[in-house]
């Protein structure tokens, strides 16, 4: 089986996106969270990892309000990921589903729907905060 992944449509109609469709084998997809307390950097990686992929020609900013998977407009405001969102990229023949979760212990219904569909997670904690109770939830 072969699954076709294709960039988000959103990154397109911003103009960052290098507009490319790739063939994967259905056994090269890896599903992969960004996990960890608000405002450790979640959001933030996942631009980084973005760029580092090709996926887009430049990293999204959070308070700027122009990251890829924070798309509502709430989120934007506020500067916090309220509802996962997944993007997809290819990376060293694999495809990557990444999921970009919420960090506010308001919103662990949408951490937990993720984590039943991954395949392995990101723990990010902030190296100056350190560990807090969000983390643990």
């Amino acid at each position: 089986m072969v699954v076709r992944l294709v960039l988000p449509a959103t990154l397109c109609r911003r103009g960052v996106c290098r507009l490319s469709t790739r063939l994967f084998g259905s056994g090269n997809t890896r599903n992969v969270g960004i996990i960890a307390h608000i405002d450790a950097g979640k959001t933030t990686t996942t631009e980084r990892m973005l760029l580092l992929a090709g996926a887009v020609h430049a990293a999204g900013e959070v308070d700027s309000g122009d990251t890829v998977t924070d798309f509502l407009e709430q989120e934007r405001e506020r500067g916090i990921t309220i509802q996962s969102a997944a993007t997809s990229f290819g990376w060293r023949g694999a495809a990557v589903s990444l999921i970009d979760t919420p960090g506010h212990i308001d919103f662990t219904v949408e951490v937990e729907r993720a984590v039943r569909v991954l395949d392995g997670a990101v723990l990010i904690v902030d190296a100056v905060a350190g560990a807090q109770a969000q983390t643990e939830t």
